[in-house]
């Protein structure tokens, strides 16, 4: 009787543990895992599930995937105990237009339930993007904003998104009602001007996406600085370039300096007959009529003029014909 009694006991406990904490089966079959979907995040591939209702701490999982123009599965993670599996880098087929799907079953020793399917994902259209990364560099009223794509898992950001740009939106900290943008930034960097000096403004930077929208970055911010502190950075400027130049010249003098040598030292003298004719004054008779100059000569016309007698005046003169100089 109190065999029988214990086995009642037994039965019950039994019962009440698969009601209650033991894994779901039906018709001797196990249940398979629940809310199975993809994940992607920066262009990687993950397979997410939930456990089936009262799943023991020793069931395990099977993962398969495959792009949906195929038809045969491949095989993802083996046996595992978590309710994912990350198949970025078990796969060779992932590119960044793809559309894949995977399907997942749990095992209990022997037992294994159904599988169960997720639905599909388009890489490029699913996938979250990342936040860029925000540096900042301030001179006076302008604050030069530069950002760097996020890295994706197999692909670039501009080779996934051709079209890829960035909006900013910056504001005197503490006056984030206020806030200013700038729209569709095709470059990594852009200089804002005319802003307050010695002003605290912040930035966030976000990526124009078609489809889901992208991570915002976090907010960075830097301040302005005054009249007085350009003048060092112009000072370093100009050094920068002085140092430059110097050094340039520095090693084209070092690297040529046996043919600058040559050039002002040659080493092959200049033939006898050759200095002979450098050295003899010249013979030409342009070259002796500049170096003994003639006194100009007049040449003048001669033109007689007869005229009637001349008039008497206080000494006596012979009478002599009138003679124009005329000068040409």
């Amino acid at each position: 009787m109190k065999l029988l009694d214990s086995m009642s006991a037994l039965r019950v406990f039994f019962l009440i543990f698969s009601a209650l904490g033991g894994p779901t089966v039906v018709s001797g079959v196990l249940s398979g895992p629940t809310n199975v979907h993809f994940t992607s995040y920066n262009m990687n591939l993950v397979l997410k599930w939930s456990p089936p209702d009262g799943a023991p701490k020793d069931l395990v999982y099977t993962v398969q995937y495959k792009p949906v123009i195929t038809d045969d599965y491949r095989e993802g993670c083996v046996n595992i105990s978590i309710s994912e599996c990350d198949l970025t880098n078990l796969s060779d087929i992932l590119f960044e237009y793809g559309v894949y799907i995977g399907k997942v079953r749990a095992q209990l020793g022997s037992e294994t339930s159904p599988w169960v399917e997720s639905s599909n994902i388009t890489m490029d259209k699913d996938t979250i993007i990342g936040p860029p990364s925000v540096s900042l560099l301030s001179s006076w009223t302008t604050i030069e904003v530069m950002f760097e794509d996020p890295v994706l898992e197999y692909s670039t950001l501009r080779q996934a998104y051709t079209d890829i740009t960035y909006n900013i939106t910056y504001w005197k900290d503490g006056q984030r009602e206020k806030a200013k943008k700038k729209s569709n930034i095709q470059q990594n960097r852009i200089v804002l001007s005319d802003l307050d000096p010695l002003t605290k403004y912040c930035f966030q930077v976000h990526i124009n996406k078609m489809w889901k929208p992208a991570e915002p970055s976090a907010t960075v911010c830097e301040s302005t600085g005054s009249e007085e502190q350009q003048i060092p950075w112009v000072a370093a400027a100009v050094t920068f370039v002085v140092i430059a130049i110097v050094a340039a010249l520095v090693a084209v003098t070092v690297v040529y300096r046996r043919s600058i040598y040559h050039f002002l030292c040659p080493n092959d003298a200049l033939p006898e007959h050759f200095k002979e004719y450098l050295l003899e004054p010249p013979n030409s008779t342009i070259y002796k009529a500049m170096q003994n100059p003639q006194p100009t000569e007049i040449i003048a016309d001669v033109i007689v003029v007869e005229g009637g007698p001349l008039e008497a005046t206080a000494s006596t003169c012979s009478k002599q014909p009138d003679v124009i100089v005329e000068q040409r």
